[in-house]
């Protein structure tokens, strides 16, 4: 059974940092490419970033470019996402996703 859980999210100020991560399990994690996406409130869901297995190729959604970045860390079966220079724009339940499967999300609010 496929298991993706993110943890990390919380409440942040503008211009803050947040580190997710996701636990994954039951696939091949290591030969997986990934990505995070986030639902926003009223918006739907919008892909943030995407990284390819061996974590040697990252693409970034426009609205995030520059300020987050995706890795892995595949001895441990782990992604993760590190956001800085957070705004209000960013809140959203964020996700990982492998392929159109996503798991248990994690709520991060930027709010002064």
């Amino acid at each position: 059974e496929v298991q993706l859980q993110a943890s990390g999210g919380g409440l942040a100020q503008p211009g803050g940092s947040l580190r997710l991560s996701c636990a994954a399990s039951g696939f091949p994690f290591s030969t997986t490419d990934m990505i995070w996406v986030r639902l926003v409130p009223g918006k739907g869901f919008e892909l943030v970033a995407f990284i390819n297995a061996d974590g040697g190729s990252a693409r970034y959604g426009d609205s995030v470019k520059g300020r987050f970045t995706i890795s892995r860390d595949n001895a441990k079966n782990t992604l993760y996402l590190q956001m800085n220079g957070l705004t209000p724009e960013d809140t959203a339940v964020y996700f990982c996703s492998k392929g159109a499967v996503r798991g248990q999300g994690t709520l991060v609010t930027v709010s002064s």
